[in-house]
């Protein structure tokens, strides 16, 4: 097969043939398909160049590893942003020490806000990016594998290693905070 064949090959025969013979040319085309938004991802999460290439590495290194456990399950691309997310969140639960239930606990937010996609969808992207840094690591990442990567409620719950209920918790509270925060500096001022 020439080059031009195998780069217009879909992810998931990539991935097929990867599994079939460990050639190292299927890994690689997926490597360049995939690591500017990866990269991309964890710059998002990290703020710092050098550490998001870091990380992105450590990533590819992982899919590499796990590239013939890849069963299917999702698309290739939502099954990579996972490890990416949790990637991401492991390395900054490490280096901040973040505790998700600590945290949540120490930054209430009132019950009474209207947390629905149509409030959300009215804030416009430069406010959205400020607010994104001030909420959690793991809120941040659930409201951008559901409304960015659109990722299912059972794919962010694997993901993340947590129950689908409390997923579904979660992108509630952190869809909630999100409007709290914009409503509390954006609105007000």
């Amino acid at each position: 097969m020439n080059s031009d064949s195998l780069i217009s090959l879909k992810d998931e025969e990539l991935v097929g043939k990867f599994k079939a013979d460990g050639t190292y040319t299927y890994f690689n085309i997926l490597y360049k398909r995939y690591y500017s938004k990866v990269l991309d991802k964890c710059f998002s999460f990290v703020k710092n160049k050098s550490i998001a290439e870091e990380l992105a590495e450590d990533i590819f290194s992982k899919m590499f590893e796990k590239l013939s456990s890849f069963k299917h399950l999702s698309s290739f691309s939502s099954w990579l942003y996972s490890i990416t997310y949790n990637h991401c969140i492991d390395y900054l639960r490490k280096k901040k020490k973040l505790h998700y239930p600590n945290w949540n606990r120490d930054h209430e937010i009132p019950e009474i806000i209207d947390e629905t996609d149509e409030n959300i969808s009215r804030i416009n992207y430069d406010n959205l990016e400020v607010i994104l840094e001030l909420i959690h690591t793991e809120e941040k990442a659930l409201l951008l594998m559901k409304y960015k990567d659109n990722l299912s409620i059972k794919q962010i719950s694997t993901a993340l290693r947590i129950s689908e209920d409390a997923a579904k918790m979660r992108l509630k509270r952190a869809r909630t905070r999100v409007i709290y925060l914009y409503t509390e500096k954006f609105l007000k001022e």
